[in-house]
């Protein structure tokens, strides 16, 4: 386990600063969570969480389909609406994190960042842990009050994942940065032809924005738009990897009928949202 930035992470059972010991993390009254052997650290205590994390199928589906490159344009957003802020970063949070590959990215683009990694699934984090060597990644619900001290993040990244804007200001430091990334209308639009798609509403960054209440403003929005030519394969890891998951699944996998030679052109339409506090 890497050296922790100094008071950062809080124990979530008694909120006193978690430190370390060897491959432990420890608070002041003894409350203890060991790093797995996957590269992880456990902090869910009591029943755990509600919510289901990505399942092996899904993971081995982004695995599959970030590997081809077709996200990378998006990547380069990411890290390039960071880059864009005039504020030094020590400290990135990816909350909502999945196997890490947008934390990746921003961790290359700044050395010396310490990423942290969170998510409920500890399928995905143990690709995300892999990833990070030089950071952590912690399981944990992004719904419950985070386990990080108050104003010690200088970025948060939020992709394709659920937002908690209360906890998000909270931890955000002074100068620091919110990134958020959410699907818009069309986004997959030619994957019909593997199985059903979910829809998305219009005004879905407004909805991200109107979320946090005033508490941050939109510093600056990106709308990426591409094509993307995906073997049906590929086509097909892009669906299972997200939230239609279940629904493929449902569906059968795909359309009788379907050629595995055909190749589909998908469109890829995301919004890049970067919130800060008022200047």
């Amino acid at each position: 386990m890497p050296a922790l930035p100094h008071r950062i992470l809080t124990c979530p059972v008694c909120s006193e600063y978690l430190q370390q010991d060897v491959r432990t993390l420890v608070c002041a009254r003894g409350h203890r969570f060991d790093t797995a052997r996957q590269g992880y650290v456990n902090l869910l205590t009591g029943r755990g969480s509600p919510f289901e994390g990505d399942s092996a199928e899904m993971v081995d589906a982004r695995e599959d389909f970030l590997g081809s490159g077709h996200y990378l344009p998006l990547r380069d957003a990411v890290v390039e609406a960071v880059l864009r802020r005039p504020a030094p970063a020590a400290v990135a949070l990816d909350a909502g994190a999945g196997t890490g590959y947008y934390l990746e990215g921003l961790a290359r683009a700044l050395p010396g960042v310490f990423p942290i990694a969170l998510d409920v699934s500890k399928v995905a984090l143990r690709r995300a842990a892999r990833r990070l060597p030089e950071g952590i990644s912690i399981v944990w619900d992004v719904w419950r009050p985070l386990p990080l001290a108050d104003g010690t993040v200088d970025i948060v990244l939020n992709v394709f994942a659920p937002r908690n804007p209360a906890e998000f200001v909270r931890v955000l430091a002074p100068g620091g940065c919110v990134v958020v990334v959410t699907p818009r209308p069309g986004h997959l639009a030619g994957l019909h032809a593997v199985g059903p798609l979910l829809s998305v509403p219009a005004q879905k960054a407004d909805d991200v924005l109107a979320s946090f209440e005033g508490s941050l403003v939109e510093a600056d929005r990106v709308e990426l738009d591409y094509s993307m030519s995906l073997p049906y394969g590929l086509a097909r890891s892009a669906l299972v990897m997200g939230p239609a998951a279940r629904h493929a699944a449902a569906d059968g996998g795909g359309r009788p009928g379907t050629q595995e030679s055909v190749v589909l052109e998908v469109a890829a339409r995301f919004t890049v949202q970067v919130l800060a506090r008022r200047s």
